[in-house]
């Protein structure tokens, strides 16, 4: 929604002065659907050429991120660490082999069926499940697994920030195609130089048109819209690292209740939880 709310400020504020001015937006209002088609087209074209498919494919889910508001909130994060509470009571007190079934068949587990905010996120339940076979397992010491988490959420951090690179070079690459369009709207110019002045003004206009066009959408609204997604993206991997010192707590012998007091603590103070209202969760779940 904020989304919408920024662009209808720049739109307001751009084309309002301008025509407060005595600005004739019939000008940019005729060449916009040429100038668009160029300058778009042309960034499209660029952006298919430099970046493989599963990188096209990642931006285009990412912009869809961009209209959606966060699911990064409190009430997910104190469903998430109840989750971790009750799987780390249960192998504390029944032994790790009793949550095998759990880490097997999530979507058959009570445990992670009585979280579904999280227990259905196929990302989530991935990350859990897999480092809790590894402490199942047994094979592994907590500084072992720790790096192999880092790895992964290093890995994840790359993956997403593929996304914000693509809008990224599309905000980058919208000035330049720009500058193209109003070329060639000089050169067409050129060759009607024996039109009269008041003809040749109205080619110039439109041709500085493919210009400001350029700019404005890149710093107004591509732009913008690869640093909100990197902000989103990293609130996906501040949910991983949260299980992550959650599990590794727990793998250094802190009781389950102290074990996602740590994972808490990692989370951004807008959403975090404070302490009695975690505990007043867990014990309500």
């Amino acid at each position: 929604m904020f989304v919408f709310i920024g662009w209808g400020v720049v739109i307001a504020c751009v084309f309002g002065v301008y025509i407060f001015h005595g600005g004739n937006i019939q000008v940019i209002l005729k060449a916009l659907p040429f100038e668009m088609i160029t300058i778009g087209g042309a960034t499209m074209g660029a952006f298919l050429a430099a970046n493989k498919m599963s990188v096209v494919k990642a931006t285009l889910a990412g912009l869809g991120k961009c209209f959606k508001g966060s699911k990064y909130t409190k009430a997910r994060y104190m469903e998430l660490l109840a989750l971790m509470f009750d799987i780390l009571q249960k192998a504390r007190k029944e032994g790790l082999m009793a949550i095998e079934k759990d880490v097997e068949d999530p979507h058959s587990s009570p445990l992670f069926q009585k979280y579904p905010a999280v227990g259905n996120d196929h990302h989530v339940t991935e990350f859990i499940t897999d480092y809790l076979r590894l402490m199942v397992s047994g094979n592994l010491n907590a500084h072992e697994i720790e790096s192999i988490m880092d790895t992964e959420i290093e890995t994840h951090h790359h993956e997403a920030h593929a996304a914000v690179q693509g809008i990224s070079r599309i905000a980058g690459g919208l000035p330049a195609f720009g500058i193209v369009a109003a070329v060639l709207g000089v050169v067409n110019t050129m060759g009607s130089v024996g039109q009269p002045p008041a003809v040749l003004g109205g080619m110039i206009g439109s041709a500085l048109v493919g210009t400001f066009l350029g700019i404005l959408l890149a710093y107004a609204f591509a732009e913008p819209l690869g640093f909100l997604l990197e902000q989103k993206e990293d609130e996906a991997a501040k949910e991983l690292q949260c299980i992550k010192t959650t599990l590794l707590a727990s793998m250094q012998g802190y009781a389950p209740m102290t074990a996602i007091e740590f994972g808490r603590k990692v989370l951004y103070s807008t959403e975090r939880p404070t302490f009695a209202e975690l505990e007043a969760h867990v014990k309500k779940k």
